[in-house]
């Protein structure tokens, strides 16, 4: 049966049969924002989508909390690199990690089971000077919106075995939304893992913050939460 998360629990990555998790998939589900509103001429409703783009992301820290690899969009790259700032990509650099790429809408008609961006990992490819893993989410802001997490139908993060597109056993489940402090936010630190005694270890931390973009979040994780 899968653990239900609550903010801050910490977990042993142990499946059922007592055997260690290693490989398995970290997914962020979440819907689109759909209203009613009045007819041409006020006859009748029709309904009206407004999408949601969040962003998964993740960082790797060593022992000390300073910043080994990443994985964060590649769609920002214009803007890093006329800034400087490191590039995104979609696979860590030992390969251990990979996203599914981005999801611009969320679903649209309730919540079809599925993750819209997923994470693979697999923890006997991670490098070994990795001992932090953190898996956080930005809601990105098209131009005109005004969204937090308050205004999401619902958004959920869970670790399952399996892969982006089958779902074999779901191991833990962490909702997002239905926590009342995360309104006005649109940042999201929703979990690490980490190695203690030659183990990995799962924390869910789900700290929300008003950070405008995933650089800000980065910022925040290695000064505060890394060391």
């Amino acid at each position: 049966m899968a653990i239900n998360l609550t903010k801050g629990q910490k977990i042993d990555l142990r499946k059922s049969n007592g055997d260690q998790l290693t490989n398995f998939c970290v997914g962020v589900n979440w819907g689109a924002i759909e209203t009613t509103k009045p007819g041409f001429l006020g006859f009748g409703t029709k309904k009206v989508v407004e999408d949601v783009d969040l962003d998964l992301s993740c960082i790797m820290t060593d022992a000390s909390g300073a910043l080994v690899d990443w994985i964060y969009s590649p769609d920002y790259n214009a803007f890093l690199k006329q800034n400087n700032f490191p590039l995104g990509k979609l696979n860590s650099n030992d390969y251990a990690l990979k996203h599914s790429g981005d999801d611009r809408q969320g679903d649209v008609g309730g919540d079809d089971g599925l993750d819209n961006e997923i994470i693979s990992v697999d923890l006997t490819k991670v490098n070994e000077k990795i001992t932090q893993i953190f898996f956080f989410i930005n809601i990105y802001l098209n131009p005109g919106q005004n969204i937090d997490f308050a205004k999401i139908p619902f958004a959920k993060i869970r670790m399952y075995e399996g892969t982006p597109t089958k779902v074999s056993s779901v191991h833990s489940n962490f909702d997002i939304v239905t926590d009342n402090s995360f309104a006005g936010k649109g940042a999201l630190i929703l979990a690490k893992l980490y190695r203690k005694n030659e183990e990995w270890k799962f924390d869910a931390i789900g700290d929300a913050s008003s950070d405008n973009m995933f650089l800000q979040t980065i910022e925040r994780i290695t000064a505060s939460y890394s060391k």
